[in-house]
């Protein structure tokens, strides 16, 4: 039996199961946005992220699977400085959004890490009792030229922390780029080279910093090879994501925003294409999931399941996961679908069409 968690527009659903067969177990938060939910497999303690509006982003803590919820410290900002560099930033200094949660190492319990919009990287080191900002990052000179990628500002969605060293963190940030520390977040370096941004004038499309990567993940077997899902098209790392390799642009599209890769196959990796930009739905109306078994080179286009005539559903960057086993995927929509593949996602069983819109899914 495997558990799912749905953190949605109106509270986190947590769904069991096994093969394609999964039912609602519980509905945590409801009503209210649930942004990010992370599953620490150090304790087995589960976060989950809220984004209420007027009363500020929160945080919620359960310690014995849902049971029961204890609200924690949520990240802030210090105040913005009223003189000196940082004076006149434009950016707000208030979260707006928790977009990403992650664990830190083995050997760092209680840790924790948050990505949010605007884009400041908060540090926990009491299982969310307190937070800091990583202020090398937001401090970083370049931060100056980030921007919005589908929001007003920049954010951090995608964390992710070497299994071999705690103190190696990769981000990706939309519209920022990779960046990189392998001090614990005491210095930082942009390592986005080999992307290409489209959407800038010939000049500029390889500038690291104006990048943007819509979701990252790396392989668990393997913590060099990391996979990337760009606004314009599918990179691969092989040195920890030092340089990025694309790929060549799958049918029926290398545009989306979701993507998983296989824990112990470094080769295999999972998108969802849609149409780029202004007309963000599934290309001519059908969904289909694409995987790649020998590093990008080849690709297979999967739609048994999946609804192939005015389909409208958008997954979100992380919408998309894989299970320890490597066959289990789950899928989630924008317009409230929810699919099951158990076998690598050759075939998917719809578990929902009534959900409300997924923001992230994960498999515990």
């Amino acid at each position: 039996m495997q558990t799912l968690l749905l953190a949605t527009r109106k509270g986190l659903f947590v769904l069991h199961g096994a093969g394609t067969d999964w039912a609602i177990a519980a509905h945590h938060f409801p009503g209210e946005p649930v942004t990010a939910v992370l599953a620490d497999a150090r304790d087995g303690a589960w976060t989950a992220a809220l984004r209420l509006g007027h009363f500020g982003v929160k945080l919620h803590r359960s310690t014995d699977r849902g049971q029961t919820w204890q609200e924690v410290a949520a990240p802030a900002f210090p105040p913005k400085p009223t003189e000196g560099p940082w004076a006149d930033d434009t950016t707000p200094w208030s979260v707006d959004l928790i977009w990403a949660l992650a664990a830190g190492g083995p050997d760092q319990p209680g840790t924790l890490w948050a990505g949010c919009i605007p884009a400041g990287l908060f540090r926990s080191h009491d299982a969310g009792a307190s937070w800091s900002l990583n202020t090398p990052l937001w401090e970083q000179p370049r931060r100056r030229d980030w921007m919005g990628g589908g929001y007003d500002h920049a954010g951090i969605h995608s964390i992710v922390v070497d299994p071999r060293d705690s103190r190696h963190v990769t981000l990706a940030v939309s519209c920022g780029g990779v960046w990189q520390t392998r001090d614990g977040g005491e210095s930082w370096t942009l390592t986005a080279s080999g992307m290409k941004a489209d959407y800038l004038p010939p000049e500029n499309a390889d500038d690291g910093n104006a990048q943007d990567p819509h979701c990252m993940v790396q392989c668990a077997a393997n913590p060099d090879v990391l996979w990337l899902q760009h606004h314009c098209g599918i990179y691969r790392s092989d040195d920890g994501g030092q340089r990025w390799i694309g790929i060549t642009a799958p049918a029926p599209s290398g545009f989306g925003f979701a993507v998983a890769c296989d824990p112990h196959n470094p080769q295999r990796a999972w998108f969802v294409p849609a149409q780029a930009d202004a007309c963000r739905i599934p290309v001519d109306g059908r969904m289909v999931v694409n995987r790649t078994d020998d590093g990008g080179a080849r690709f297979q286009t999967f739609s048994s399941g999946l609804p192939q005539s005015h389909a409208y559903h958008l997954v979100y960057r992380h919408g998309l996961d894989v299970s320890a086993d490597g066959q289990t995927l789950a899928m989630a929509s924008t317009t409230g679908g929810l699919w099951i593949s158990a076998d690598a996602g050759e075939h998917w069983t719809a578990v929902s069409n009534d959900l409300p819109p997924v923001a992230m899914l994960r498999l515990v």
